[in-house]
């Protein structure tokens, strides 16, 4: 089956949407980090609510909460495709594996100090 691309602009961009969604769909069902983070998510959009966050507050929130998922998506998707070209352990597999998973860090660090700096001065 050979694929042909779409080049009409709005059933192309559709189709795009729709391939997003299934993925999203996809790395929230399977992959336990996302549903791990997914969840966190929703519990820090319901915090928010609680605790009546400014639209820049809730810009902020947003905004981390989409980075940290956006970066682990990406990571999830680097670990796949070493582990498609090399099942096995490699030693360079590992160490990309390593800093793609390090690059999660960094976000979700990157989201706990936004976290903080939200949240504290309300429970103070």
């Amino acid at each position: 089956m050979e694929f042909q691309k779409d080049n009409t602009f709005f059933s192309g961009r559709l189709k795009s949407v729709s391939f997003a969604l299934k993925g999203a769909i996809k790395l929230i069902s399977t992959e336990h980090s996302i549903m791990v983070q997914f969840s966190l998510g929703i519990l820090m959009t319901i915090l928010g609510f609680y605790c009546n966050l400014t639209k820049t507050e809730w810009l902020f929130q947003t905004l981390a909460i989409g980075f940290v998922m956006s970066i682990e998506g990406l990571n999830t998707a680097i670990e796949k495709i070493a582990d498609f070209i090399h099942p096995s352990y490699h030693e360079k597999i590992g160490f990309i594996k390593d800093i793609s998973a390090g690059a999660v860090l960094f976000a979700a660090f990157t989201a706990i100090a936004i976290g903080l700096i939200i949240y504290i001065p309300k429970f103070l």
